[in-house]
């Protein structure tokens, strides 16, 4: 028999995809170990749907803004303001927020421990072994500890460890990189701003094939942008849409950055014992670059298949994470990544999108579509509307 200690379940990674599947998994009354890296907060306009809110219970206190209105700038500087009629976008602060799921994830009684993955081995019965770096504090060495794993859930980010490990294809994944600064909200505001309103700049100059940001987080403000070339310099693009703002002088709290996966894998699991969720599987939704909700549903689908396999013994059940995933949500990551490789591409392009985004059913229906988590389907004749729309402005025709 091993002398190493034995989880059920080891959930590498502690956002809101592996806190999320740790407390879903501990609730079950399986041993989950849940281990995260301390002190790393991953770039995010932090920007939560109702559907989140409602089906990971969300606190109401967490939410440190409440955007109603998103305004879309194009390049000449024309904007279009997209209001949410009957509802709101909340905001959250990603440092808490992440903390707030870890905290409920251990009071659901799943185990909490600091460390970095090292790497992923096989005991003498074949059980996966997990072996990670605790750091060293006051300038002690650190220390590597390795624990059984029955399941491995592989929610350590994009570049996933875990999952480069384990899983055939986990390298091959396209990346958009993103940069952003935490900043205070002066005292005397520019002109125009709203602490209600999230900004969004579809301009070549502060990305060549995604957009920049502001987006209000109460006291706080989140600038930032995000591109798959790895040449263009975002720190440089940042402090552009800072000085075109009037938020230059804005005291900087803080600044992350990190590379955000836009396409998911087409294989999650090893077919035994792993699998992977949130980031690390891809479900960054290309377009918007939205991964909240996403992570927290792929955590959700995860631990509803490994919860399967500790059952049934089949390594097999781990594939319905994906399958579910995708039945769910593929559609419109697919139509979003269509969008995003044609109307990113150069400002032109760009203009006649948020032209288009004047036309109050394609507002309609995106916010529709984004608050619940589900193409709008109900109203065929909108859907005509948009489609003839669209084809005008992809041929030229449509006026910008």
């Amino acid at each position: 028999m091993s002398a190493l200690e034995t989880f059920e379940v080891v959930v590498v990674g502690g956002g809101p995809t592996g806190a999320t599947a740790a407390s879903d998994l501990a609730k079950k009354g399986r041993k989950v170990l849940l281990l995260d890296r301390m002190g790393r907060i991953k770039p995010c306009g932090g920007a939560i749907p109702p559907r989140l809110i409602k089906d990971f219970e969300i606190p109401d206190e967490l939410l440190v803004a409440k955007a109603n209105c998103a305004r879309m700038i194009a390049p000449s500087d024309k904007a279009v303001d997209m209001h949410i009629e009957g509802g709101f976008v909340g905001m959250v602060d990603r440092d808490k927020f992440d903390e707030f799921l870890r905290v409920r994830a251990a009071n659901d009684g799943a185990e909490r421990r600091t460390g970095v993955f090292e790497k992923l081995t096989r005991d003498s019965d074949g059980v996966s072994v997990v072996h990670y770096v605790v750091r060293g504090k006051h300038g002690a060495p650190d220390e590597t500890v390795a624990v059984r794993a029955k399941a491995v859930i592989g929610a350590d980010g994009a570049k996933s460890g875990v999952g480069r490990q384990a899983i055939p294809g986990a390298k091959d994944v396209e990346y958009v990189f993103a940069y952003h600064e935490i900043v205070k909200v002066p005292e005397n505001p520019p002109e125009g701003f709203d602490g209600s309103r999230c900004d969004v700049f579809y301009q070549g100059a502060l990305s060549p094939d995604f957009y920049g940001w502001i987006f209000p987080h109460g006291t706080t403000m989140s600038i930032g942008t995000g591109t798959a070339d790895k040449g263009f310099s975002l720190r440089s693009a940042v402090e552009t849409l800072k000085k075109q703002t009037g938020l230059e002088n804005a005291e900087m709290l803080r600044h992350e950055g990190a590379p955000l996966p836009m396409k998911p894998l087409k294989k999650w699991d090893n077919g035994r014992d792993v699998v992977l969720a949130g980031d690390a599987a891809g479900v960054v939704a290309p377009a918007s670059g939205e991964g909240i909700y996403y992570g927290m549903y792929g955590g959700r689908v995860a631990a509803e298949a490994v919860e399967e396999l500790l059952v049934t013994g089949k390594g097999k059940s781990l594939a319905k994470a994906r399958k579910k995933f995708m039945k769910e949500h593929g559609t419109v990551f697919l139509v979003l990544g269509i969008m995003q490789r044609f109307w990113y591409t150069n400002d032109k392009r760009r203009e006649r999108f948020v032209k288009m985004c004047e036309d109050k059913d394609v507002q309609r229906l995106t916010f529709e579509s984004y608050m619940n988590k589900k193409l709008v389907r109900r109203d065929p004749l909108a859907h005509l509307k948009i489609f003839l729309k669209d084809t005008a402005h992809l041929l030229g025709f449509a006026k910008v």
